[in-house]
């Protein structure tokens, strides 16, 4: 009898913890019964609660933004009861957090949010869907960030709405789970009267699942031909890798809402992506294939392909990386190089969209004043930061997603005419086999040495990233593309121009939009931001065309006079003219120059 009760004790032991942990987790109910006016009633409740007061707080920022969003604004009417109802008294130490205290391990909190904003970032409710992010809609509770979440979703009477997630499905009526808290606030969600394709995928002896959930306003037959677009790109991505990542669950999922009223955007997840667009697939399906393109890559890059300064991420804070001009800029390389692998895009449309990038890149001053590691730390300030004082980025930054982007055009073409049978998908595989395979996270020094591994070369990679990741060495972009047959050229050689000019043009005057452009000829004349173009050499400056039509009366060093209102003085100057600055890459052919065979076959390889 003794050993029999030894025995039972000591299993009711083994297993009273797994009980206590089943206890503990985090039950979310979201309900929508005043869509019109993009209010959800949200109700939190934690079980199993540790500690005499629990800690209850809304992210300030989100996965795939580094800057502070402060989602603690949108939220009110905040309530709290323990697990009889009775109320709980509720303490503001700060503007994110609520202190809940006198529960009995059990606390339900309840709030109402307000959600107007549709894109990557926010949350939008209105009448025809509710466009979730998690850490703009969730409470948490840090204590809680090993526990597993439960969400129920209550779909509105009369809604013929489904349930686009990435979170896990439970056997309660539209009820999903998140293993812990990083995954839960990384699952966005999209109730709506979707359209829905779904096709099985076999990769390396598994079967996988992509499906693609889409809001909008467009046709089925749209639809179809988009994912089938969809497909190829999956495709092209899985060749750079040799695979596709092992999808939680065996899903990933396309959250597409293109609608009037949302914002142009893409958010990358673990297993899905939203996309969020006002274009119609009618007249802008290639502009909004390139989101899908870039947002899919980033299920390799970034989401476990992880920089070490990103994880955990912190939502408490804004999250700053010396990476992201690989994480975002290498991704964004991709996004545009796969359509045209794919056959979305054709050559010629490619190189236009090189030509913007490196027009993009070239003519900012920022790009020698730092270093990609040292643009990538800014991204706080930055990534759909939001202050009302002047900056001068215009001269001081290189946006990390161009500055990544046209380095991985430098080093897939340097790799691809010096290293024979080489090329950048061979260094982006040897990364997601040392560092996203196995999850581990990365420094900048592990990516160059894998790429001294590939190359065999350590010195070439030393240089490479001492030059062009920790140094702003230019690069000869226009050796690198011939040697694939294109040119690098001006686009519009001889012609007159005031250089980079952002101006709005209304009730016949000609407004800078931001600050001019250092060492332009606007710069040099001390034009600012909105000061107003009065006249050239005397002639009137009242919209672009009449711009355009005095500057071809001139040619590049012409002196003429400029005339311009700053701050209510105006003021007359002598300003010397240039060539517009504009760049265009264009194919060998098309400058009537022959392509070789061995020059063709380089270029193909790239892009087909």
């Amino acid at each position: 009898m003794k050993k029999t009760f030894l025995r039972f004790t000591g299993s009711f032991l083994l297993l009273f913890p797994t009980l206590l942990l089943a206890q503990t987790q985090t039950n979310y109910k979201i309900s929508f019964p005043n869509l019109v006016h993009h209010e959800a009633e949200i109700t939190a409740e934690f079980t199993g609660v540790p500690s005499e007061t629990l800690e209850v707080r809304m992210a300030r920022s989100s996965p795939g933004r580094y800057a502070l969003h402060e989602f603690a604004k949108n939220v009110y009417a905040v309530k709290a009861t323990n697990s009889k109802g009775e109320t709980l008294k509720i303490t503001r130490p700060n503007l994110h957090q609520w202190n809940i205290s006198g529960h009995d391990g059990t606390v339900k909190v309840t709030y109402t949010l307000f959600a107007d904003r549709v894109d990557g970032t926010y949350a939008g409710v209105d009448e025809t869907h509710a466009h979730l992010n998690a850490p703009a809609t969730f409470m948490y509770a840090p204590v809680f960030d090993q526990k597993p979440s439960f969400v129920t979703f209550d779909i509105p009477a009369g809604k013929n709405w489904t349930i686009a997630t990435q979170l896990k499905p439970e056997t309660g009526k539209n009820t999903f789970s998140a293993p812990n808290f990083q995954y839960l606030m990384d699952s966005p969600t999209e109730l709506a009267d979707f359209m829905w394709r779904e096709w099985p995928v076999q990769d390396q002896g598994k079967n996988k699942t992509i499906r693609f959930a889409l809001h909008h306003n467009g046709t089925a037959a749209e639809f179809d031909k988009y994912a089938e677009e969809t497909k190829k790109v999956v495709q092209k991505s899985q060749q750079v890798f040799g695979e596709l990542p092992d999808f939680d669950f065996g899903t990933y999922t396309f959250i597409g809402c293109y609608v009037p009223h949302a914002a142009g955007d893409g958010m990358e997840h673990r297993n899905s992506t939203t996309l969020t667009s006002p274009r119609p697939l009618k007249t802008h399906a290639k502009d909004n294939l390139g989101t899908v393109s870039h947002e899919f890559f980033h299920a390799w890059n970034v989401e476990r392909i992880r920089p070490q300064n990103l994880e955990p991420f912190n939502f408490a804070d804004a999250n700053s990386s010396d990476a992201l001009w690989f994480a975002e800029g290498f991704t964004n390389y991709y996004g545009d190089l796969l359509l045209c692998r794919s056959g979305a895009i054709s050559v010629d449309e490619y190189a236009k969209q090189l030509s913007s990038n490196l027009d993009n890149f070239l003519l900012l001053p920022g790009k020698d004043l730092y270093s990609p590691a040292e643009m990538s730390r800014l991204a706080p300030f930055v990534d759909a930061a939001r202050s009302v004082d002047n900056t001068n980025r215009l001269n001081t930054y290189v946006s990390y997603y161009t500055h990544g982007d046209v380095l991985a055009l430098a080093l897939d073409l340097t790799l691809r005419s010096e290293f024979a049978g080489l090329s950048l998908d061979d260094f982006m595989r040897a990364v997601w086999q040392k560092y996203g395979k196995t999850q581990k996270p990365y420094v900048l020094k592990d990516l160059e040495l894998t790429l001294a591994e590939v190359t065999k070369n350590e010195p070439f990679a030393s240089e490479f990233f001492q030059k062009y990741i920790y140094g702003h060495a230019p690069v000869e972009f226009k050796t690198l593309l011939q040697n694939v047959g294109m040119e690098l050229r001006p686009e519009k050689a001889k012609q007159a121009s005031l250089g980079f000019a952002p101006l709005a043009f209304a009730n016949n005057r000609a407004t800078m939009q931001i600050g001019s452009l250092s060492g332009s000829p606007l710069y040099k004349a001390g034009v600012e931001n909105e000061d107003i173009l009065l006249k050239l050499n005397g002639k009137k400056i009242t919209s672009a065309k009449s711009l355009e039509n005095i500057l071809k009366k001139h040619k590049p060093g012409d002196n003429v006079i400029l005339e311009f209102e700053q701050r209510g003085q105006v003021k007359k100057t002598t300003v010397t003219l240039i060539e517009n600055p504009d760049m265009e890459v264009v194919t060998i052919e098309k400058t009537g120059k022959t392509l070789s065979d061995s020059t063709k076959k380089l270029r193909d390889s790239w892009l087909k």
